[in-house]
């Protein structure tokens, strides 16, 4: 058996609009080894959700395809894996907890039923055993009196209760693989860090793999083993979180790091930015993409700089500019 539960070889990802066929991720490759947690850090519009979206094959249809490459979870191809094998794969094998809680839980039935839809599905069981098991599961996440919450509406609930309902859901068929798509978007820093320490205790309890999407280094640092840095629909860095922290090659990864505020920071003092902004996706260069944003000319744009491994596990996108 491999050391990695989930293997992502070359993906390309697009999308057709009225304009054409534009890719929202362009050739990318990772590896989640069985036990860890990579995190994938990047700004809006590099491509971290459409990556996981394409893991477990929901992209917005007829527009969103994966035009080559493969995802391997256990071995098994998910993009040539059929639809029925799909439905058993989401949910059983890969949990998602996605962004918003509030649009991921149906506002018309209680979460107890939308606990236990997934258990029947997945493991069959009745209405009555589901709804104890969603009791229980409601219990595992620490949402207090779990026997009233079970009945009541997601409206009802906290923005951070709501989360937790969706981890719950996400957890309820023990998965082998839990993407994560920044799970504690919209909620309170305490809350934040109450649901993240949650998310690691279930994993090591579960000795489940994770994919944690998130904007914040900071919680990568803490929670990932490794960390996967994306820019516009590419990576430009993979590497041990350690290594990474340590010894940041590439300039977008140097550019992330000094921006984070430190507590030796003197006050008042203003934060170091990244010049600039992604651009559209209709708009990426051929060649390196933070040469774009940095303004270098287009006509010494036209090839990609291929990946080179630094050191053991250290991978970065070899632009002469972005990395001397």
């Amino acid at each position: 058996m491999s050391d990695n539960l989930l293997e992502v070889r070359n993906l390309v990802t697009a999308f057709d609009t009225d304009g054409g066929q534009l890719r929202a991720v362009d050739d990318i490759s990772f590896t989640v080894p069985r036990g860890s947690c990579v995190g994938i850090v990047g700004e809006s519009g590099c491509g971290k959700s459409v990556t996981a979206m394409s893991i477990i094959r929901l992209l917005p249809q007829p527009m969103g395809k994966i035009l080559g490459g493969s995802v391997l979870l256990n071995g098994k191809d998910l993009v040539t894996a059929s639809l029925e094998d799909m439905y058993r794969i989401r949910g059983g094998e890969i949990g998602t907890i996605f962004q918003e809680p509030m649009t991921a839980l149906n506002p018309v039935h209680t979460i107890g039923r939308q606990i236990a839809e997934s258990l029947a599905i997945h493991k069959g069981m009745s209405p009555a055993e589901g709804r104890n098991a969603a009791i229980e599961l409601l219990r595992r996440v620490r949402i207090p009196a779990p026997e009233q919450r079970v009945d009541e509406y997601p409206h009802q609930l906290s923005g951070g209760m709501r989360q937790r309902v969706v981890i719950a859901i996400a957890l309820a068929c023990t998965p082998s693989l839990i993407i994560a798509d920044e799970p504690t978007t919209a909620l309170d820093v305490t809350v934040q860090a109450q649901i993240l320490d949650l998310l690691r205790e279930l994993r090591e309890e579960t000795h489940a793999s994770s994919i944690l999407i998130t904007h914040d280094l900071g919680v990568i640092a803490q929670h990932c083993d490794s960390v996967v840095v994306m820019y516009a629909g590419r990576i430009v860095e993979t590497a041990p979180v350690r290594e990474l922290f340590t010894h940041p090659t590439h300039a977008y990864t140097r550019g992330l790091l000094a921006s984070m505020p430190r507590l030796d920071t003197p006050r008042k003092t203003h934060l170091p930015t990244i010049l600039g902004q992604v651009a559209g996706i209709g708009e990426f260069a051929a060649g390196c993409r933070f040469c774009q944003r940095m303004g270098r000319p287009a006509d010494e744009l036209l090839e990609r700089p291929p990946m080179k491994e630094i050191s053991p596990g250290h991978l970065v996108e070899a632009c002469p500019v972005c990395c001397p």
